[in-house]
């Protein structure tokens, strides 16, 4: 057999290799830290052999499926340790994920975080004991008894799930076996010793709420303890910047037992929000969109025309009036079209760009809902431009660009992603491929780096999608550029070319923040509390020294007020002292403190949180620098000593 190797160069071998073997013959480096192997782009254990001829990719931890692997095995023995510990247990799923992984246990006794450190102890024995794995299958009622025996109800669950004439595997080590499709590494001792148990959630059993509640044990593992270090440290700096956390701090949403999932913003939350709203509205306008509203419930045979009836049902609320069915809105496309065919167009009213901040509903399973970053109600930025064919690319380019300045802005970097079609989905293959095809042109000719996310795609449509980058390096989907051939067709619509004749327009979805919600805990997150003075939901805390100096602290106000700046006074009988740290806990931008020198000479003694004390100004000119800050949009840096630095 010939194996063609990932640099291009080819191996041939006169009878059947594993892949480890293979590695071997490679080289000896290779082989002690090989993961897994990539078989004509499917991820395969070291284990596998070989017999025919195939493109071979070996991975090690520096690759996503290689680390996948580490990780999953690293399931497995916390696993194995947990059966030691606790043998009645029983175990349900443990996949590897984006940052680690987890597994779902249904505990006799409920365990607690303090019985995470037995665990780890346990799994350090486990990877001393350098364990193989060894990889076997079984027939499906073979499978069945196996795990019957055992007392694993989830596992035969999950076997009698699997679709007939699947192959059923399994993954031994030591007494531990586990119903797996794989991979794994070669032994326990390959895991390493950069590995943490992290915390303890419910989950109900197959996402499922009305299946029982589960134990999910999170967790994660790296190559060196260096990276595991990075990791935890992050995941420290993540619970400071919690926005649930922070947004019960400050004041700015809360949620509550009469509506899981459905946000309350309170009043500096709606200033915030209302803030990031007056921006859409005036980056929109420059951009050349009109804003439309439209209904919250909508009947059903809208719905079923749209798609959605068929393809996201299982998303949508749905009530009665009347004795017919409705739904509410889980997307704002369908109004739009309905606003787009209330009257003639024509190809000189092309491209029109119709904005909507509109409200939608969408059923979220209630294990998933956290905090404003899933949520079943939400405030999407969309748009949807309706344009002909040769405008495509030129509107393309347009939505980037806009989408790149709103994340610029707020000091985000991001990365792209082409979402192609999804196995759910309507249209023709053409349709699609024309889509596809102007979305890629699109990004090659802006020079867009991007990678292609195959089959998640809209259902009427790909996509592109911007994921943005917070200050700790997590990664957020928020503005996102479809194009779509179908709806506009199901709804029949039209505009008259040139040429006199009826055509059908196209279409483009999009949003710049996705859900205003989700973009607020992301912001909450990524500032930490502490946004730019522009967004701040109070500006300006005017601490007077003593009582006695109130009227002169309400007149700094009124004059604050004046010019639009947000500002408050704080009234309480506490020492200076305590008023600067509060403000400062506040995340206040400015604080103006006022006592007799400031009232007797008309100034203010200014305290910002990017310097500290900034000494004295006239009002006047505070007024006039703070406007200047608050009109630039732009985030002051925060200022750091010299013997800090």
């Amino acid at each position: 057999m010939i194996i063609t190797l990932k640099d291009g160069s080819k191996k041939e071998y006169a009878k059947a290799m594993s892949i480890i073997d293979i590695a071997r013959d490679i080289s000896e480096g290779l082989a002690r830290v090989a993961c897994v192997g990539e078989v004509d782009g499917q991820v395969e254990d070291l284990r596998t052999v070989l017999d025919k001829d195939c493109e071979l990719n070996i991975l090690t931890v520096k690759d996503e499926a290689g680390l996948a692997a580490l990780r999953h095995t690293a399931s497995h023995v916390m696993a194995q340790a947990i059966k030691r510990l606790y043998p009645s247990a029983k175990l349900a799923i443990g996949p590897s994920i984006a940052d680690g992984f987890y597994y779902d246990i249904d505990f006799e006794t409920p365990i607690t975080a303090d019985d995470l450190e037995k665990i780890e102890a346990e799994m350090k024995k486990i990877i001393k004991e350098a364990l193989p794995l060894e990889r076997f299958t079984l027939p499906r009622e073979e499978a069945l008894a196996f795990m019957k025996e055992k007392e694993e109800p989830y596992k035969v669950e999950l076997i009698e799930d699997l679709p007939e004439g699947e192959e059923i595997s399994f993954y031994k080590q030591g007494e531990f076996t586990d119903l797996c499709a794989g991979p794994h590494l070669m032994n326990t001792k390959e895991v390493g010793k950069a590995y943490k148990l992290t915390s303890i959630a419910g989950a109900y059993w197959r996402g499922n709420e009305h299946n029982k509640m589960l134990t999910r044990i999170y967790a994660t593992a790296f190559a060196k303890k260096e990276e595991l270090e990075a990791y935890v440290t992050m995941m420290e700096e993540a619970k400071k910047r919690d926005h649930r956390k922070l947004g019960k701090e400050l004041g700015l949403f809360m949620m509550h037992e009469a509506g899981p999932g459905f946000p309350f913003f309170l009043p500096k939350g709606m200033v915030l929000k209302n803030t990031l709203l007056e921006y859409w509205r005036e980056i929109h306008k420059k951009a050349g969109y009109v804003e439309i509203s439209t209904p919250i419930i909508l009947n059903r045979s809208l719905w079923e025309t749209s798609g959605h009836w068929d393809h996201y049902k299982d998303n949508m609320y749905t009530t009665v009036i009347d004795d017919q069915d409705y739904a509410i809105k889980p997307m704002n496309c369908p109004g739009g079209v309905l606003v787009y065919a209330s009257e003639p167009r024509s190809y000189r009213d092309l491209p029109l760009r119709m904005g909507e901040l509109g409200i939608v509903h969408r059923h979220e399973k209630s294990g998933q809902l956290h905090g404003l970053m899933r949520v079943r109600c939400f405030t999407q930025d969309d748009a949807h431009i309706f344009m002909t064919p040769e405008q495509i690319k030129d509107e393309i380019k347009g939505v980037a660009q806009l989408i790149d300045s709103v994340y610029k802005l707020f000091g985000f970097k991001y990365h792209v992603e082409l979402s192609t079609r999804p196995e759910d989905s309507m249209g023709s293959d053409e349709d699609w491929e024309m889509a596809t095809d102007g979305l890629r042109s699109a990004l090659d000719e802006m020079g867009l780096d991007y990678v292609v996310n195959e089959g998640d795609g809209a259902f009427y449509g790909p996509k592109i999608d911007f994921h943005l980058v917070d200050a700790i390096g997590r990664t957020w989907q928020c503005g996102t550029i479809q194009l779509d051939f179908q709806l506009p067709q199901r709804f029949e619509l039209e505009y008259i070319g040139a040429d006199g004749e009826k055509h059908r327009p196209i279409m483009i979805h999009r949003v710049a923040f996705g859900s205003i919600e989700r973009f607020i805990g992301i912001l909450i997150e990524h500032f930490a509390g502490a946004f730019p003075t522009w967004l701040a939901p109070v500006q300006v805390k005017v601490l007077p020294i003593s009582d006695k100096y109130m009227d002169y602290a309400e007149k700094v106000k009124a004059a604050l007020d004046a010019e639009n700046i947000r500002t408050e006074v704080d009234t309480r009988s506490e020492k200076i002292g305590y008023k600067i740290r509060e403000a400062q806990k506040n995340k206040i931008p400015y604080m103006l403190v006022v006592g007799q020198k400031e009232e007797e000479e008309g100034v203010v003694s200014v305290r910002s949180r990017f310097k500290g004390d900034e000494g004295q100004a006239s009002l006047d000119s505070f007024i006039e620098s703070i406007k200047k800050e608050i009109a630039s949009r732009e985030a002051r840096a925060v200022e750091v000593k010299a013997e800090q630095k």
